[in-house]
């Protein structure tokens, strides 16, 4: 069986990355998005083990002990990060796994899991970044400037990247993202090229 895929998205708040991850998981078959774990209170709504794997901070901490994260942060006082079991597991039975995270956690797994493969999603223009944000209704001039900067920072970091998707129209956006994800199920590798060899000769 092949190795599953890791495909580590990011790219500045409003850029939509998140919105991009679902329509993906919702047109793909044999791949799944990684649960972060958190130590913040579940929000009206949320469920445990689908939006996040809500614990306290005792066994969160613990974890980081026993190096179970593949990246961790602290967000404004509570810890967020990616369990690294389900993560390999399901790589290792030939499923392919999407992290949505930010440019901070992915160069954290870069160091951790090389072979990952990194897509920073862009908006089309600072502008437009700034109209998506203000168009939530819950920043004030001080937040805006703040998020502008950090995503401007962000951006800076594309070079570590392997793909870029520039989210100018979401549809051609999630189509593009998907055919990296096509290109790069089909790429060889060493192991896999012996691999396909052998079966066919097997064949004979």
């Amino acid at each position: 069986m092949a190795q599953g895929k890791l495909f580590v998205i990011s790219g500045p708040s409003g850029a939509g990355k998140g919105t991009i991850c679902k329509e993906v998981l919702d047109a793909e078959r044999n791949i799944r998005m990684s649960v972060s774990m958190t130590t913040r209170s579940p929000r009206e709504g949320e469920v445990d083990k689908v939006h996040y794997h809500f614990v306290d901070r005792d066994s969160f901490e613990k974890l980081i002990g026993e190096d179970g994260f593949m990246e961790y942060a602290n967000v404004y006082g509570n810890l967020y990060g990616t369990p690294r079991k389900n993560v390999l597991e399901w790589l290792e039975q030939g499923i392919d796994v999407i992290l949505e995270i930010d440019v901070q956690g992915a160069m954290q797994v870069k160091r951790s899991y090389p072979e990952g493969v990194f897509i920073f999603i862009l908006p089309p223009s600072i502008e437009e970044l700034k109209n998506r944000i203000k168009g939530r209704g819950s920043e004030t001039e001080e937040s805006m400037a703040r998020r502008l900067g950090t995503a401007l920072q962000e951006i800076a970091s594309i070079d570590q990247y392997d793909y870029r998707v520039i989210n100018e129209d979401l549809e051609t956006a999630i189509n593009r993202v998907r055919a990296i994800i096509t290109a790069e199920q089909c790429k060889l590798n060493g192991e896999e090229v012996e691999r396909i060899v052998n079966r066919y000769k097997e064949e004979l």
